[in-house]
């Protein structure tokens, strides 16, 4: 019997010899990104709600509620993740239903169930319930998948995806498509899955601007490609942000000194628009210092999915890590005018509480993944 072979044997009070955090499935560097993420959001958000302590209080609420859900998950071993994976596909599909059926109508749009105490968005379900119902499907066979199994999975894929840009909510949809692609990538997807999909794609465009997109989501793109032709109407919310990113220069003007900001010339400054308020206030050197913490965040999740003891873990583990620099990116992205404006937020430092609470799901499962290897006396 080798040594790592003997290290393995469980014994009696063998985990008194195991530090506390690790015992409560909590990886430390990992968490210590998350903190440092946690702090620049309130940070920033205490002048982007124009210093009202109440949103700063009701944002801390949330943020415990996300760390509260994050280490309850982590505690789940994940081969439980993985038979709970079809139930929870299902329910969500169901949801879906439901919202098309008795959904409440809000700015035109149908995205919510009201469960009389609180209203919900399934919709925000599924990029926690997509990755995982497609890294447990494909992990079942030997990878890179068989073709059959990929069709499987873009059907998988494609159910809940028309259903919420039915709704219509094409932003999510897009996020839930792309959280579902990397799985599959992720799992072995040959070259000519992806040149035939960037194929489907290219053809799908014409028609789904014609038949499936919405006008107000043909005027954001057109709004996205000139922003000037309409610059107090539906471009002003991206000149204001690309003023304010750009007069942060450098140095930025300084906490609580934002002039498009602290004006109400930016609009949704505390959620989706968050970005400019920090470029605008701490300039370039704020955001080096968010993109380490987030680069820091990020290369801790690689070092787990890298050291994944299994296909499930591994594929789970990597999709929910390379969605969060994509979710980045989008944010980012739109509010500097370089992508259309689509609603998203930036991760863990927009004011909000159901984005949040999903991503520190995520985190958590990522955190089950690494420290269940570790011990084996909680699986």
């Amino acid at each position: 019997m080798s040594s790592k072979e003997k290290s393995n044997i469980e014994m009696p009070g063998m985990e008194t010899h195991i530090p506390l955090l690790l015992r409560w499935h909590i990886d430390v560097p990992l968490m210590m990104g998350l903190l440092m993420c946690l702090g620049m959001s309130l940070f920033v958000l205490y002048s982007a709600s124009g210093q009202h302590i109440d949103m700063l209080e009701r944002q801390l609420v949330r943020t415990g509620m996300a760390f509260a859900a994050m280490l309850f998950v982590a505690q789940i071993p994940p081969k439980y993740l993985a038979k709970v994976a079809p139930y929870a596909y299902l329910g969500a599909l169901v949801l879906l239903i439901l919202v098309e059926l008795v959904g409440d109508i809000s700015k035109g749009a149908q995205r919510w169930l009201n469960l009389g105490f609180m209203r919900i968005q399934p919709s925000e379900f599924l990029k926690l319930v997509m990755p995982l119902t497609i890294a447990a499907f494909l992990s079942r066979d030997a990878l890179p998948p068989r073709n059959a199994n990929i069709i499987v999975a873009f059907v998988l894929l494609a159910c809940p995806t028309v259903l919420i840009v039915l709704q219509p909510d094409l932003g999510t949809g897009i996020l839930v498509a792309v959280s579902g692609f990397i799985a599959i990538f992720i799992a072995g997807l040959s070259l000519w899955w992806i040149l035939a999909g960037c194929l489907a794609g290219a053809i799908a465009l014409p028609v789904m601007w014609n038949y499936v997109l919405h006008d107000y989501q043909k005027q954001r793109v057109l709004t996205f490609i000139n922003p000037e032709s309409d610059p107090l109407g539906t471009g002003y919310h991206i000149i204001q942000s690309k003023i304010a990113i750009g007069s942060g220069g450098i140095y930025g003007k300084g906490w609580l000194q934002g002039s498009q900001s602290q004006l109400d010339f930016l609009p949704e400054p505390h959620t989706d628009f968050i970005f400019a308020v920090l470029a605008e206030e701490t300039g370039l050197i704020g955001f080096i210092i968010l993109m380490m913490i987030y680069t820091f965040i990020i290369a801790r999740c690689v070092y787990i999915s890298l050291n994944a003891r299994n296909n499930f873990d591994r594929i789970l583990s990597a999709t929910y890590t390379f969605t969060l620099p994509f979710y980045i990116f989008i944010n980012i992205g739109m509010v500097s005018g370089i992508l259309p404006v689509v609603g998203v937020p930036l991760p863990m430092i927009s004011y909000g509480g159901t984005s949040m609470i999903i991503l520190a799901v995520t985190f958590g499962i990522i955190m089950s993944i690494h420290t269940h290897k570790k011990i084996n006396f909680f699986s």
